[in-house]
């Protein structure tokens, strides 16, 4: 199979020296990457800014904004038959980004935002046969905002995670199919959790 993965943050840029981003470490991406390679598959890894050392695979396109990482899936997309979008993407970007440093002045500093594009919705409207998987990072009401994710974009997998995940060695996880069955995962690695995925993608595949 050919695998098409987006891992880490995105950095949207306020000025020349300043961006929104988060605390991806791009951990679990990588692992993904790294597994689905060892198990004989074409690997595409489209890989944001973070301190995750990327493994062999075929093709590694290193990204830093949202509408960079967007593009690169976009032309690969096609292409593919499973998108693992794991990627923490920067959802907002300042609405005209600065030319020069912000610089420090009397009063509150106010920025105008919008929305950045939203690769997985974009991606599942254009979906032909492939399998789509989406990560979800809630700090409240995880497993019921990880269900409206799946049925909102049309996910096969969705794996929901709390914002302890981040950068952490062990977490738990709860993973939840298209026919809405949930599994739960405790105190796994990143490498656990992807081992769990890719199984989970290969039963799609049969």
């Amino acid at each position: 199979m050919r695998f098409l993965i987006t891992a880490g943050p995105t950095r949207e840029y306020l000025d020349p020296v300043r961006f929104l981003s988060n605390a991806s470490s791009g951990r679990i991406g990588c692992a993904l990457a790294a597994r689905a390679k060892a198990a004989g598959h074409a690997v595409a890894l489209v890989l944001g800014p973070c301190p995750a050392a990327p493994p062999a695979v075929d093709e590694l396109v290193h990204v830093t904004s949202t509408q960079e990482m967007f593009d690169a899936v976009a032309a690969r997309f096609d292409a593919c038959d499973v998108l693992i979008a794991a990627a923490a993407v920067c959802d907002f970007r300042l609405a005209s980004r600065r030319t020069e440093k912000i610089k420090k002045g009397a009063g509150p500093l106010v920025l105008e935002l919008e929305q950045t594009p939203d690769i997985l919705a974009a991606m599942a409207e254009r979906r032909t046969a492939q399998v789509l998987v989406g990560f979800c990072l809630e700090s409240e009401d995880l497993e019921r905002r990880a269900r409206a994710k799946l049925k909102a974009k049309s996910l096969d997998l969705v794996v929901a995670n709390s914002p302890g995940a981040i950068g952490a060695d062990r977490q738990d996880a709860i993973l939840i199919d298209a026919a809405g069955k949930a599994g739960r995962l405790k105190d796994v690695t990143k490498e656990d959790l992807a081992a769990e995925v890719l199984r989970m993608v290969d039963k799609m595949q049969k």
